[in-house]
C-alpha cells in the first residue's frame, strides 16, 4: 500500500531542499521541520484504543496507541527525520539499521542492527531517499528476521523513484510504505531524479 503525503506546505520544504544552493545549515533544519508534517500524517495511521483517564476534575475516556511504536531510522540520512517522530512519541522505543550501498554493485552492505524487543510493537522504518529500494528491502528483511510481521511496520520516505516503490512492494506486498513525491526515474549512478542529491552528504554537512 503507498499512500502519497501532499500538501502546498510540503511542496514548499521540498523546494527548498531540492535547491542546490540550499546550505547544509538550511537544509537540516528544513529536513527536521518537514519530519514533523510527515509524523503528523503516518501517526493518522496507526490503531488506536479507548482509554479511561482522571482529569483535574473528573473521569474521562480518550484515546491512546494500540501498540508501541519503535523508530528506526536508515543510517545516515534517516536521521533526518527522526526529529518529529520522537517528539511526538517521546516514549516511542529506537532502534538503528545502518547500511550503505555498495557503489559497483549497487547492493546494500549492514553495517548495524540494533533493535529493542519486537512483540506487539509497530515498526516505523525512516529513510528519506527510496532510490533503488535495495536498502530500504535489506532493512526489513531484518526486521522480519527479529520476528516482525509486514503488516507491524510501515516505511516512510521523503522521495521515491517509481523502480525503487516497485521493488519495495514486490519483496514486500503487505508493507505500509509513505513519501511526499515520486519522482521521474534513476539516473546511471542510481540516484533519483530530480531528487535533491545525497540526503545523508548534505545533512550531515560533509
Amino acid at each position: 500500500m503507498l499512500t502519497l503525503i501532499k500538501s502546498s506546505f510540503i511542496d514548499y520544504k521540498l523546494t527548498i531542499l531540492r535547491n542546490k544552493k540550499t546550505p547544509n545549515s538550511l537544509f537540516r533544519q528544513t529536513m527536521n521541520e518537514t519530519s514533523y508534517l510527515i509524523a503528523a500524517e503516518v501517526l493518522k495511521h496507526l490503531k488506536y484504543k479507548q482509554t479511561s483517564i482522571q482529569t483535574p476534575l473528573a473521569k474521562t475516556k480518550g484515546r491512546d496507541l494500540s501498540k508501541s511504536v519503535v523508530i528506526v531510522p536508515i543510517l545516515r540520512a534517516g536521521l533526518g527525520l527522526v526529529e518529529g517522530f520522537v517528539k511526538f512519541l517521546p516514549k516511542a522505543d529506537k532502534g538503528h539499521i545502518g547500511l550503505y550501498r555498495d557503489e559497483q554493485t549497487y547492493n546494500p552492505v549492514e553495517y548495524l542492527f540494533k533493535i529493542p524487543r519486537v512483540k506487539n510493537k509497530i515498526f516505523i522504518v525512516l529513510d528519506p531517499m527510496l532510490a533503488t529500494g535495495n536498502s530500504s528491502v535489506e532493512a526489513i528483511n531484518l526486521i522480519k528476521s527479529s520476528g516482525v510481521k509486514t503488516s507491524n511496520i510501515k516505511f516512510v520516505s521523503l522521495l521515491a523513484a517509481p523502480e525503487g516503490i516497485k521493488n519495495l512492494k514486490k519483496m514486500h506486498q503487505k508493507l505500509h510504505l509513505f513519501t511526499c513525491s515520486v519522482d521521474k526515474r534513476l539516473n546511471k549512478n542510481k540516484f533519483i531524479v530530480p531528487g535533491l542529491g545525497d540526503a545523508g552528504d548534505r545533512y550531515m554537512g560533509t
